[in-house]
């Protein structure tokens, strides 16, 4: 695993080759977050000053795409989907249920590392509302009291 000196290498050669292409903000934000797992304050800062670009743009892309990440993500990520069918099947109560069960509200991690929870809106899964997916598997027509059982899982892993 490169240490943390490498990583911040590996982004100056991303930032050289992207400086001056179009889209360069969005493909050196995925790129960055590739190497580091997410792209936190000082990431975006580099970023900005080697694509002389302000801060406030990168971080403006940073937070507007869900795919982004400002902090450490968990093994597993849940997000709960808030989009108007799942919201008013109930996916609110869902949302809340995960953050008693895990201790952290949506948009952090676990301090063990294991789970991050994020609010995400449509899923595309309207007719299975209210839907979650972790990583890359989706639980529909949930109500509160699945998660429990559902979590579990994840945790014997």
């Amino acid at each position: 695993m490169p240490d943390m000196k490498d990583k911040y290498l590996q982004l100056d050669e991303v930032i050289a080759k992207n400086k001056g292409s179009r889209g360069a903000v969005m493909r050196t934000l995925q790129e960055a977050q590739q190497i580091f797992d997410h792209v936190p304050k000082d990431v975006q800062i580099k970023i900005a000053e080697g694509l002389n670009v302000p801060l406030s743009e990168v971080y403006g892309v940073a937070t507007f795409y869900s795919m982004f990440s400002l902090e450490p993500r968990g093994k597993y990520v849940i997000g709960v989907c808030l989009g108007t069918a799942c919201y008013v099947k109930g996916s609110k109560n869902v949302l809340e249920r995960i953050e008693s069960e895990l201790g952290v509200k949506a948009g952090h991690s676990t301090k063990d590392g294991v789970f991050t929870i994020k609010d995400t809106r449509c899923l595309g899964a309207c007719g299975l509302a209210p839907v979650m997916m972790i990583n890359d598997d989706v639980y529909g027509r949930l109500i509160p009291d699945d998660i429990p059982a559902i979590l579990e899982k994840y945790r014997a892993m």
